[in-house]
């Protein structure tokens, strides 16, 4: 049970990198962008936590 207590942050690191990231956007031709897309311009994904990944 003490086991627990150790894991559950470690799943949390995990999860938070799982979110996305900038060379996976990159690889998607996208761009990241600090607060929302512009217009005319499409969200793919994430390039972490609370930047969207653009894609024209």
């Amino acid at each position: 049970m003490k086991i627990l207590f150790l894991l559950f942050p470690l799943i949390l690191l995990l999860v938070q990198g799982a979110a996305g990231d900038e060379y996976t956007c990159r690889r998607m031709r996208g761009f990241c962008f600090r607060r929302q897309c512009p217009r005319g311009v499409a969200t793919v994904g994430r390039c972490g936590r609370g930047i969207p990944c653009c894609k024209m």
